[in-house]
């Protein structure tokens, strides 16, 4: 898996200052849902490596802020692009719209497609939202999410996803798609454009058929 040990690496300095956070009380937490076992999913305590420990906060394309720990309960699928991109960006919006078609249609309550920018400034909410039309990615499993220049460097760099502006328009930047379980533990991670994707989908179909508990 590319990038696992970086991933390791900085969540463990992260999460050394903010697992605190993620610690629930089941004493003093309240209930707030007892459907297909979602209630004792989120009453679990967050494993170390969760990438829901960040204390990052994030506007979604309806302009929403949000906490990654928001996505805690559904399978998740994420990709760091950016809207203007004329290169890679739409393979990557490709690929994951393919994979999306191949997981069976009983796991959309299930899983989660999270496409993260890495050039906030012009990714507004309203650029989200309108590129999440144009490439029919408008549903409720699509979440494109923006953050603070600083936030997007740092969970770039949790992700082992390198980035950098070539000119006033353009990045360079890898081409990684992560796979993360219901609790922000990272299952799987693919690099390349247009590759093979058949592992990638059945780590999903795993991890969105796997009992809660």
């Amino acid at each position: 898996m590319r990038g696992s040990s970086l991933f390791i690496f900085f969540l463990s300095v992260l999460t050394l200052s903010v697992v605190s956070c993620g610690k629930s009380n089941p004493e003093n937490q309240t209930d707030t849902s007892t459907e297909n076992g979602v209630k004792s999913e989120m009453l679990k305590e967050l494993p170390g490596l969760s990438v829901y420990n960040l204390p990052s906060e994030w506007q979604t394309q309806d302009g929403d802020t949000i906490q990654l720990e928001d996505l805690r309960g559904k399978v998740v699928v994420m990709v760091m692009i950016y809207t203007s991109c004329k290169a890679a960006c739409p393979r990557l919006v490709a690929d994951m719209r393919n994979i999306e078609k191949e997981v069976p249609d009983k796991l959309d309550n299930e899983v989660r497609y999270v496409l993260v920018s890495i050039d906030p400034e012009v990714d507004t909410p309203e650029r989200l939202k309108s590129f999440a039309k144009e490439n029919v990615m408008d549903n409720d499993q699509w979440v494109f999410l923006r953050g603070s220049e600083e936030d997007t460097r740092e969970f770039a760099a949790v992700l082992a996803v390198g980035y950098r502006r070539i000119s006033p328009i353009d990045f360079s930047h890898s081409n990684i798609i992560s796979v993360f379980n219901r609790q922000g533990v990272m299952e799987y991670q693919r690099e390349g454009l247009g590759t093979d994707d058949s592992q990638t989908i059945k780590t999903i179909i795993d991890l969105g058929e796997r009992p809660k508990s």
